[in-house]
């Protein structure tokens, strides 16, 4: 007889990541529909705020058209059986000010997140957090670029400072089904918390990638709407819903909800849309943060450069979120390089 499949929880981050492709102008009218809609789907969370997370508008990385307490409050207005939830990474979020505003306002979980070898600027905030009884996960972001082992290392120093879960992140899109198998299944196997997997899609595998998770023992997934996302998008949420169904994976998810909130949302979205194009595959292959595909391209069209020459070059220097200021300086150094090479002969 097959063994039953353990419950999975699904994490609905539309609001947060979807804030990257739009370009983080999201209004409380899209806020209240979309809320209600993930609410009747059924998914366990509901992510909102800045794409980067909270505390994050700002100038160098985009600031949000909306206050995130007034973001954060008319989703809470919206959900009963869903629960919200935030990501913060320290550095833009302070404990004195957006965790305890966040407190305030209704959020449930608090995700603290960190460059994945940085686990130790997390402590004060998971701490935190669970002192207050509320529940918070760690996040380790750019997990493509440690080891299982790394990874194992740093989830235990999150598992420590109180963590009730782990979740890496493929914040690039690079992962390849047998990498996932082999980091989740280690964490699994390791930890004492419940671990997760969020995907990307500029490689088009996101789904296939969510179900190695599973496969190896994530208990946590993560998706958006019609993939609505930095890049090219996460993993969609109405495909998970389907496939999860058709697996056998219990989630509480309802699938003609989970299909009519993504319906929804490429209404409320339109035009801004994740799609698979040249330079969100070659931001994969690159292992660059999927949200820096707007300022590359907006950096080579001024400076006259290929953008995925722009991309190969930020993933040599492992560049990550935060480092923005790094696109610019590759795409000038790469349109010097091209200026003082010698004209090509002509062909015969």
């Amino acid at each position: 007889m097959p063994t039953a499949h353990p419950h999975i929880t699904v994490c609905d981050a539309t609001l947060r990541d979807g804030s990257h492709a739009y370009s983080h102008q999201i209004t409380l009218e899209q806020v209240r529909a979309y809320a209600t809609a993930s609410e009747a789907a059924g998914f366990a969370f509901v992510e909102v705020g800045h794409g980067n997370g909270l505390g994050a508008s700002s100038l160098q990385v985009g600031e949000s058209l909306v206050p995130e307490r007034e973001m954060l409050r008319a989703a809470a207005g919206c959900l009963r059986r869903s629960k919200l939830s935030v990501h913060v990474i320290p550095g833009f979020a302070t404990i004195k000010r957006e965790i305890v505003n966040a407190l305030e306002d209704g959020v449930a979980l608090f995700r603290i997140g960190c460059h994945c070898t940085e686990a130790d600027i997390t402590q004060r905030h998971i701490s935190y957090v669970r002192s207050v009884g509320r529940e918070t996960w760690g996040v380790l972001m750019m997990s493509h670029m440690a080891s299982k082992e790394v990874l194992l290392e740093e989830s235990r120093k999150m598992q420590s400072y109180g963590a009730q879960g782990i979740v890496l992140m493929d914040s690039a899109g690079a992962y390849l089904p047998q990498d996932v198998s082999a980091k989740i299944g280690l964490l699994a196997e390791k930890l004492e918390v419940p671990v997760g997997f969020h995907a990307h899609n500029n490689l088009g595998l996101s789904i296939a990638n969510s179900l190695a998770a599973l496969e190896a023992g994530a208990r946590i997934v993560d998706g958006t709407a019609k993939g609505f996302g930095a890049g090219a998008g996460n993993a969609p949420l109405e495909l998970l819903a389907a496939v999860l169904q058709r697996q056998g994976y219990p989630t509480g998810i309802e699938l003609y909800p989970a299909l009519d909130a993504a319906e929804l949302a490429a209404k409320l979205f339109a035009g801004s849309l994740p799609d698979s194009t040249g330079i969100t595959i070659v931001s994969g292959l690159a292992g660059v943060f999927s949200a820096f595909s707007k300022p590359v391209q907006r950096a080579a069209k001024q400076l006259g450069v290929d953008p995925r020459d722009v991309f190969f070059e930020l993933g040599r220097r492992k560049v990550v979120g935060g480092q923005e200021d790094l696109i610019i300086e590759v795409a000038d150094e790469l349109a010097r390089r091209a200026s003082s090479q010698p004209p090509a002969r002509p062909r015969p």
